[in-house]
């Protein structure tokens, strides 16, 4: 974000917006076109589900969303301040300050216990290490995991290491929690679990959540899903939650 923005918003104005987005990997005959004229917006406090087949764009979406990747034509604009004119260290910045990215693997250090972990994005930030400390066992804490913040990964289960990555991804206190396939490598009610913390964390502390997975019930605990196929936005509606 650059310097002097401001991190409120006023209530009717889109926390993101992607307009006529495209995104071309690659030159000439061997040119793919991985997204088509998107267009999305998403506005504080949602609880947005993405999902597509294989190949659809969701994934490319998500790295644009994430300030990873930039479109090749067309605009995005958080809290309107336009994100593909940001240098790279700007953008680096956005990540730091407004982001919280949850994955599929993990992605946790292995010898590094769940309080460093947790603590790692503040180290980035700068924060002297008692503050890193105090907020990420207060991260922990809330995520159910008091008593275990001096275990390394290879001591968690993958649900205990999944509650690690979120309360990583939390203790910055983000705008908002990007999470790509967060129940992937767990079982069905490691993966219910899971997604009743992801939809507290929206509902209760009013984080706007962007989610990739390609599991429909787990999709349902959002209050829109987003399909995408051939680069396209297919189609957008709202579930059962959003009632």
């Amino acid at each position: 974000m650059t310097p002097g923005a401001d991190r409120g918003s006023p209530p009717d104005r889109a926390l993101i917006e992607l307009s006529a987005v495209t995104k071309t990997f690659g030159h000439g005959t061997a040119a793919v076109q991985a997204l088509r004229g998107v267009d999305l917006r998403i506005d504080e406090g949602e609880f947005v589900a993405i999902m597509g087949p294989s190949g659809s764009g969701k994934s490319t979406a998500m790295n644009i969303l994430g300030c990873l990747d930039v479109p090749t034509t067309g605009t995005y604009r958080f809290r309107g301040v336009h994100v593909e004119r940001l240098a790279r260290n700007q953008r680096a910045l956005l990540r730091r300050h407004y982001l919280g990215f949850v994955f599929q693997g993990y992605n946790l250090l292995p010898r590094t216990s769940a309080l460093e972990n947790v603590a790692l994005p503040l180290l980035y930030r700068g924060e002297p290490v008692g503050i890193r400390y105090a907020a990420a066992r207060r991260a922990l804490d809330s995520l159910g995991l008091s008593g275990w913040e001096s275990h390394t990964p290879a001591e968690l289960s993958g649900g205990q290491q999944q509650r690690v990555a979120i309360a990583r991804a939390i203790v910055t206190d983000p705008a908002v929690l990007l999470a790509d396939e967060p129940t992937g490598n767990l079982d069905t009610q490691r993966s219910r679990d899971i997604m009743e913390l992801i939809a507290s964390l929206n509902r209760d502390r009013g984080i706007t959540v962007v989610m990739v997975t390609h599991e429909p019930e787990m999709a349902q605990y959002a209050k829109r899903i987003v399909r995408f196929l051939d680069g396209r936005l297919a189609t957008d509606t709202a579930t059962a939650e959003a009632a």
